[in-house]
């Protein structure tokens, strides 16, 4: 069955059954608490072995290729906002085939990713008190369903009440590490050279990745042209600040030795800041900041898939809308059952990890190649842009994302080669089902 053509000039993702129940504020939180989760609380460790005081550094820079990509989708964004944006950009400008095998390596990284955030949430709780893993987990999968099933907004305010408790947490951390700021380590933070900055960065843009989940919620937004733009600006400002506090004020409290040696670099600062408050403290910000990354990414999951059903590359089930909550109920259903497949998945972190970044590099990827496409050969779509960059801007912005995004994905490889082989035969077998329902 081959997907229905759609002209470039008409948004193919308007769906009237879908309710434009999100908002400026939801959009800012939605990006920013997709990409403040698992990583906060693990990377700082590994990250400050290699990099030491440097780390400060490598955050800015860690942002370098998210700001990147961010300017990519704040600019299709504002030209032709859509549900499931990154795959229905890279179908209608770049190749539906293309489309289809970048977010079907998604489809596997999404269940994966949910997994990875639950397997650390139920870490942290553990340090309170000891809980099954497998069924923590499962419950966790059960609760963020049912907020999707029953709306967006519903989902979208979840998200904001904890992401602004999040940062009320964070804000008592800074706070009562105040006194110990040091701020000579900006000039420490250079001392070393920038062998170990750099050496640390692959760690480090694991903070970043995500803030472009604003976009992907485009025909469920209101005036969605200018407030998803705005929305994944703010997000990534809102991101590189928190983690710029954070890490500036967990180096002045312990020193970049000793959370090198942590398993739990953000509850050893905390500790020296807060004392006996510092646990559950840190178990209460892991659990928001997990539980609400898992929500936003579980939303974007059901959305891929019902833009694929809709679009016929999938069964079209998929593609249904709730007659009452407004939202892709199959889709939904769908995305629960697979996550809680993966629970099946070796529990390695790193082995997720990379079975996670490697789509979502493929994914920017796709999405700068639409970008390029759209200012190389379809001006009247260019013209709708809210954000008025120049074509021959567009262009490079958007092979520098190519780059970029090849670069990372590839930096992994050396680490550990069998997430490369899973995603190979999960490709593998998506391209085989793709050929035959084109030719059924």
């Amino acid at each position: 069955m081959t997907p229905p053509e759609i002209s470039p000039g008409i948004s193919p993702a308007t769906s009237p059954g879908l309710k434009h129940g999100v908002g400026l504020i939801d959009l800012v939180m939605l990006g920013a608490g997709t990409a403040i989760g698992a990583a906060i609380f693990t990377v700082l460790g590994p990250a400050t072995e290699v990099g030491g005081s440097g780390i400060l550094i490598t955050v800015g820079l860690a942002a370098l290729p998210m700001v990147l990509f961010a300017l990519v989708y704040a600019y299709m964004a504002s030209a032709v906002p859509s549900t499931a944006a990154s795959y229905e950009w890279q179908r209608r400008f770049t190749h539906p085939l293309i489309a289809f095998a970048i977010v079907w390596m998604r489809v596997l990284s999404n269940a994966v990713v949910m997994i990875v955030l639950a397997r650390v949430l139920v870490n942290y709780l553990s340090m309170a008190i000891p809980l099954p893993a497998t069924p923590v987990m499962f419950a966790m999968f059960v609760l963020i369903f049912a907020l999707n099933y029953v709306g967006v907004a519903v989902a979208a305010r979840a998200q904001t009440v904890m992401m602004l408790l999040l940062l009320a947490i964070f804000a008592i951390f800074v706070v009562a590490g105040a006194p110990s700021l040091k701020p000579g380590l900006l000039v420490e933070a250079t001392a070393g050279g920038w062998l170990p900055i750099l050496a640390a960065l692959p760690l480090m843009i694991q903070l970043f990745l995500g803030i472009e989940t604003a976009t992907e919620v485009g025909d469920e937004v209101r005036n969605p042209k200018v407030v998803v733009p705005w929305g994944v600006a703010l997000g990534l400002l809102l991101t590189v600040a928190v983690y710029l506090v954070i890490t500036f004020t967990a180096l002045s409290l312990v020193g970049p030795a000793a959370l090198a040696a942590s398993d739990a670099p953000l509850l050893t600062a905390a500790e020296a800041a807060l004392g006996r408050w510092a646990t559950p403290l840190i178990i209460v910000a892991a659990v928001v900041a997990l539980t609400k990354s898992m929500n936003a990414i579980f939303l974007v999951y059901s959305r891929f898939l019902f833009a694929m059903g809709r679009s016929g590359v999938l069964p079209s089930a998929l593609g249904r809308i709730h007659p009452r909550f407004g939202t892709p109920h199959v889709a939904t259903i769908v995305a629960f059952a697979a996550s809680s497949a993966a629970l099946l998945l070796p529990s390695s972190l790193l082995f997720l990890l990379l079975a996670v970044n490697v789509p979502t590099m493929m994914k920017y990827l796709g999405t700068c190649l639409a970008a390029f496409n759209v200012a190389r050969a379809h001006p009247e779509v260019h013209d709708q842009a809210r954000l008025k960059f120049g074509r021959p801007t567009v262009k490079v912005l958007s092979a520098l994302g190519v780059i970029a995004a090849v670069v990372i994905a590839a930096l992994g490889f050396s680490t550990d080669w069998r997430p490369y082989v899973l995603l190979g035969v999960w490709l593998a077998l998506g391209l085989a089902y793709y050929g035959w329902r084109r030719r059924a």
